[in-house]
Parts: structure tokens; sequence; C-alpha cells
């Protein structure tokens, strides 16, 4: 076999340009490759290299980005049966399936478009997501990562790759740098990725609450998250046309206890907006204990709370205008609710 031997007598042209670069060692046997061909091809100074175990390239020279995350995800895959790569879906045929793998840590957060993260030819190397009991070891530019439950991938790039919060949280696990970890997280919420309770409660699954770099960054990330959502809440009055509330108070009975904050309130109406930013961490029941007794209070004295949580401003501020609207028109059919104090916070 010479260097232009045609690679088989199946021709490779219904596959894309960067997977007739990368292909395994099974799928150059089932288009005609011999053992002894690939390794006469892999030699050193021939035509292709060995990019990983079993994973062929098919050039000379470095591999692009593309070529060293689509190698990953070859090495990483699961195989249909022994020896046979999954094979391309009836829906998708040119795109292989990339079975029990995806993309995780730093080399997802990039392909995701984060600022805060090295290019990905810089990266020594790509995380790859498996199930936990897949029997496959970290090996060249691959590092194995097993979870007990695999979240359901995104595509990016045609690539499968972690949801925004768990590849935050297998990209933090091997930061000790706490400047980093605090840009990547405030980027994930100020740019939009996710909302600060998903990426703590993927910090939390992960055990990473108990390292102080860690732990001021959700700190930061939170009042982040708050901040973002308040921004939306004054958005969404004036973009909806609701009547001004007072912003950001405190309701005392007079002469009284302490009844709680609440984010905006409509007194002739007796109508609150309370934004649920709570991180979720160990004391969540016990947090949303308090939310609701709060709110149950307020109930019985004839107000109307409408709790909001950052999510729902986010993707659905319509609607979250129209239930506070209705709120404050049903207000007219309600008994007069209780006198309170109302006072700035």
């Amino acid at each position: 076999m010479t260097h232009n031997t045609p690679l088989s007598p199946r021709p490779l042209r219904h596959l894309s340009e960067v997977h007739r670069r990368v292909l395994t060692a099974a799928q150059l046997r089932a288009h005609g490759v011999t053992t002894a061909e690939l390794t006469e091809q892999c030699r050193p100074g021939g035509p292709w290299q060995l990019l990983l175990p079993n994973v062929v390239l098919l050039h000379p020279g470095p591999p692009t980005s593309e070529e060293r995350l689509h190698g990953a995800l070859l090495y990483a895959a699961r195989e249909s049966t022994p020896g046979v790569p999954a094979q391309p879906t009836a829906e998708e045929p040119h795109r292989p399936v990339y079975a029990d793998a995806m993309i995780t840590g730093l080399a997802a957060l990039t392909l995701y478009g984060f600022s805060a993260t090295p290019p990905l030819l810089s990266l020594d190397h790509v995380d790859v997501l498996v199930p936990r009991l897949r029997r496959l070891r970290s090996a060249g530019h691959v590092r194995v990562l097993r979870t007990p439950a695999l979240p359901t991938p995104n595509a990016v790039t045609g690539l499968p790759v972690a949801p925004v919060p768990r590849a935050l949280a297998d990209a933090v696990a091997e930061l000790t740098d706490a400047e980093a970890v605090r840009r990547l997280l405030t980027e994930a919420v100020r740019g939009g990725h996710c909302e600060p309770a998903a990426v703590v409660r993927e910090l939390t699954q992960a055990k990473l609450l108990n390292r102080p770099h860690v732990v001021n960054a959700v700190d930061a990330l939170v009042a982040e998250g708050r901040s973002i959502a308040e921004d939306r809440l004054y958005r969404m009055v004036g973009e909806y046309g609701l009547p001004d509330p007072v912003w950001n108070v405190d309701l005392r009975l007079p002469g009284g206890p302490h009844l709680g904050g609440l984010d905006a309130y409509w007194p002739d109406q007796a109508v609150a907006v309370e934004l649920d930013t709570r991180a979720p961490r160990q004391d969540d029941d016990a947090l949303w204990s308090e939310y609701a007794r709060k709110r149950e209070h307020l109930e019985r004295l004839g107000i109307t709370v409408v709790h909001v949580t950052p999510k729902k401003l986010r993707d659905a501020m319509e609607q979250q205008a129209a239930v506070v609207r209705t709120a404050l028109m049903a207000s007219a059919d309600r008994d007069p609710a209780a006198y309170v104090v109302v006072l700035p916070r």
C-alpha cells in the first residue's frame, strides 16, 4: 500500500471533512484497511499518525482543535458492539454518534463562547464526561471524567457538550486560582448562559463548596445574579406598562413585628413581588420554609405575594408581567388588606 493508495474500496465522501481526517481503527478496518496497512501508514514519518489509542489522524503534522475534539469523542464513545463504533442515525447519516460521551470542562466553556477560557489549542487536555461504570482511562490529550448519571448534552458546532452548569463544575474542580474561578462564574451569569442556582447546585453536588476560593466566588455569583434579576424586574414593569411600585421595602405591622422585605410593592392594591434568588445549598429547605412562612403571614393579612425566579424573568417576562397585572386587577374584588407600615429597605 503506497501513500497514494485509496483508503478503501468504500469511499468516505459521505463523511464531513473532519470526520475523514480522524477515524478509529475499527472504522478504517470497516473501510478495508488491514492492521498491517494501518501500522505501515502510522510509522514514524508516515502520512498518518496515532492521535489516541485506536484513533488515527489521517495526515502528518499537529491536529487542529476540531480534530482534537473529534478524536477525544471517538476515543471515549461507547462502541455499539465490540470493535464497531456507534453508527450514524437515519436522520443524520453523515454525523457520527458519540454514545455515552460529551465534552465538558474548559473545552466545553470555550465552545459555548466564554471569553474567560483559553483557546482550544492551548488547552493541555480535553475533558470528556462518561458514565461512572465505563472502563476507560485518560490518554494523550483526553482526561476522562466519570459521573453516576450523564446529563443531556447540548449540540455545539455539531458536538455533544455538557450543559454549562456541569461544564463549569468540572472546570472549577481543577482550578486553584480564585480570580479565574470568579471570572468563569461571573461570565456564566452575566452572559446569560445559566442562572446562579443551577451553577451552585452543580458545585454542591461536586462537593466543591468546601473550598474557600469557590465559596467566595459563589457569594459574588449570587450577588451578581440578584442584581441582574432586579434589573429585569425593573424592565418588566416599564416595558409592560405596569403601574410603578415602591421598590425594595420592608413591611411592619404598626407598633408590631417586622413582616419581611419585598422587592416591589403596590400599597394601594396590596400586591407584592418577591424575587427568589436562593442559592441551593444544604440549608435550602430551611430557607424555603422561611420564604413560605413570610408569604403565608402576608397573605393572611390580605397581601398578595407574587413569587418570581430569575429564570422566569429571563425566559418568560411577558408571562410574569401578566401574572402581576392579574393580581393588581383582582385586588378590587378582595377584602381590604390590613394596614401595614412601608419602610425603605
